[in-house]
């Protein structure tokens, strides 16, 4: 008996719509970007079998797609714009509509097939967007307070009104990722587990637990690629460049840059190992990025193992 042909489908995702191909051949869909067009898109799929569906995130129009098609049993998958958009340039695609993304996008499942991962629950979103909201408004509340120097003081008043709204909002939001943190027993052992280490606190803490679920799960290579502290090298023939960080979840990287500068001064073997960097003449900013993915890679350890942290002198 022949088996079935595969199939690979990419959608483009817009804020209205879902436009959808299959790799190397005509069919085309369009489905509204609601719960009637998903509902659609799932019954029409399902049938089809598809070897895999891949959606290029877009902004978070993409969370409620990929959430019903996963529930429905379909192999969907999120990827980075960016990989779809260099497959493209390589396969010298220039032009670009909703129905050509959509084809290169399959084209890219075919291609490239990347693994299909169980998106985050309902409990693991509402924690990352309770955490998102916060950095959202600390951000607001620090462009304010800059702005305190320089304003009129006729508007003075008002933006420390404003600033201790912010104030009050922050302290919410707080209580809310701690009264979740608390509730929820595995991530209240994960975080007395992660804030056991010197130099991060409950911030750093709750922002692993939130957006790098992953830990404990993976090796250091792929913890440390996915929070974008990994360094890959730039060289070509005889000309040999320093390696760089490139990509990955930017706002890890922004909590364990503040971890790791704490760490330097109170976690014995992060400090030890800066020095030595430094010794060695290596720049500031450099020692710093290896001791975030020191720091990481030690958590990622400590947390596959059901560790907490122990100190024990040389």
């Amino acid at each position: 008996m022949a088996s079935r042909p595969e199939r690979f489908i990419g959608i483009d995702v817009h804020k209205d719509t879902l436009e959808a191909r299959v790799d190397d051949r005509e069919e085309r869909w369009e489905f509204s970007n609601d719960a009637a067009g998903i509902e659609e898109l799932v019954t029409t799929f399902g049938p089809l079998s598809p070897t895999l569906i891949v959606v290029e995130a877009s902004g978070g129009y993409e969370r409620v797609v990929v959430a019903e098609g996963y529930a429905a049993g379909l192999p969907m998958v999120v990827v980075n714009p960016t990989r779809v958009r260099r497959l493209a340039e390589a396969l010298g695609i220039i032009a670009k509509t909703d129905a050509i993304d959509a084809q290169v996008i399959a084209r890219f499942a075919a291609i490239v097939r990347p693994a299909v991962r169980e998106p985050q629950s309902a409990e693991q979103q509402r924690l990352n967007a309770l955490v998102t909201r916060r950095r959202q408004l600390i951000a607001i509340r620090t462009a304010e307070k800059s702005r305190l120097s320089t304003c009129p003081e006729l508007m003075r008043t008002d933006i420390e009104e404003h600033v201790a709204w912010l104030d009050g909002k922050i302290e919410d939001l707080e209580g809310e990722i701690n009264d979740m943190l608390a509730n929820n027993p595995s991530w209240r052992k994960l975080t007395a587990l992660v804030s056991s280490v010197p130099g991060i606190g409950e911030v750093t803490a709750a922002t692993l637990v939130a957006e790098l679920p992953e830990l404990g799960t993976i090796n250091r290579q792929k913890i440390a690629a996915l929070a974008g502290l990994a360094p890959y090298n730039r060289d070509s023939g005889p000309r040999k460049k320093g390696r760089r960080i490139f990509g990955g979840r930017a706002q890890v990287r922004c909590v364990l840059y503040m971890a790791a500068l704490s760490a330097t001064r109170c976690n014995p073997v992060i400090r030890r190992f800066y020095e030595r960097l430094i010794e060695r003449g290596k720049e500031k900013k450099v020692a710093l990025t290896a001791c975030m993915r020191k720091l990481l890679v030690i958590v990622n350890a400590m947390v596959r193992k059901q560790e907490h942290w122990e100190y024990v002198p040389a």
